[in-house]
């Protein structure tokens, strides 16, 4: 398998910069590009390519990854002057790993399969940490077969594949994904302000609840970072604040009620206006501090 692509990774950033590494680690190939010259570089001495454009990355490939911050860049890395789009073969399969709008995730595959190419959408879970060793949550939608062709390459940056339907089915399960994280963030952020407020030690209330069924991914994940006043990003609440908009614009599109999700954005957007966009998301915990007047720290 690993003989059988050419692959090209575009968008080497807090995320694809560790994935392109792991792929270089299984030992396939990699032509990468990215609008930072540093990070190409960077890449290129672990033993990749380096790629002078999309285009250029695209014509070196047979298997192009994207991994890139919202809908916009993903269009413009595809459909634009010297983007994908203008030099990719017919047979070419990409695999668009970006959290984006699934409807145009679908957009792009229709534009795309105008030309042959075969389009998979494909985010991810897991933040920094994941990427890094390996162990990210891999969502994808599309065509099985071309799925089947490029699973091995995809497994060798997560350790949870899974296809779930045609093509913007990965990114409504991402939407999913996001909702819930969010979510969690936010009752975390909540109880744990209450518990401190009311002169608990909040690490004792965590690690009595987190074996029982409070206990969660999130709360271990995120917990413990807060207890040490750490809000360097695995995930920028910015981009928590993406998700959460194509959460509401797909909801509007197909009338589902997402009241709580609009409500965690609120206070996503209030952190973002105080300068926070940058911190981790597990920082929503600053939103209730600043209210309750209280810091949550061990």
């Amino acid at each position: 398998m690993k003989a059988m692509f050419k692959i090209g990774f575009i968008g080497l950033g807090i995320m694809g910069k560790p994935m392109a590494k792991n792929l270089l680690k299984a030992g396939y190939k990699l032509t990468v590009f990215d609008i930072n010259n540093e990070v190409v570089r960077e890449v290129a001495a672990a033993g990749a390519n380096e790629g002078k454009s999309a285009a250029d990355v695209a014509a070196q490939s047979d298997l192009i990854i994207t991994m890139l911050p919202n809908s916009p860049e993903v269009e413009q890395v595809v459909l634009g002057n010297d983007g994908v789009l203008a030099t990719a073969q017919p047979g070419t399969i990409l695999v668009d790993m970006s959290s984006i709008a699934p409807l145009v995730s679908r957009k792009l595959s229709d534009k795309l399969n105008a030309k042959g190419i075969i389009m998979l959408d494909a985010p991810v879970s897991g933040g920094e940490p994941k990427a890094i060793d390996g162990s990210l949550a891999i969502m994808v939608g599309g065509p099985e077969e071309a799925f089947n062709k490029v699973k091995d390459v995809l497994s060798a940056m997560g350790s949870s594949v899974k296809l779930v339907g045609d093509i913007g089915s990965g990114n409504v399960t991402k939407l999913a994904n996001q909702i819930i994280v969010a979510l969690n963030i936010a009752a975390m952020s909540e109880a744990m302000v209450l518990a401190t407020k009311a002169g608990v030690d909040p690490e004792k209330v965590y690690q009595a609840i987190r074996g029982g069924l409070a206990g969660s991914t999130v709360l271990d994940a995120k917990m413990p970072l807060v207890l040490n006043g750490n809000f360097k990003p695995g995930f920028r609440i910015e981009l928590h604040i993406k998700d959460l908009m194509n959460v509401i614009d797909t909801a509007k599109g197909i009338d589902a009620p997402v009241m709580l999700t609009q409500k965690v954005l609120e206070m996503m957007k209030s952190l973002r206006d105080e300068g926070k966009a940058k911190d981790d998301h597990g920082g929503l915990i600053q939103y209730y501090e600043k209210l309750a007047k209280t810091e949550v720290r061990s």
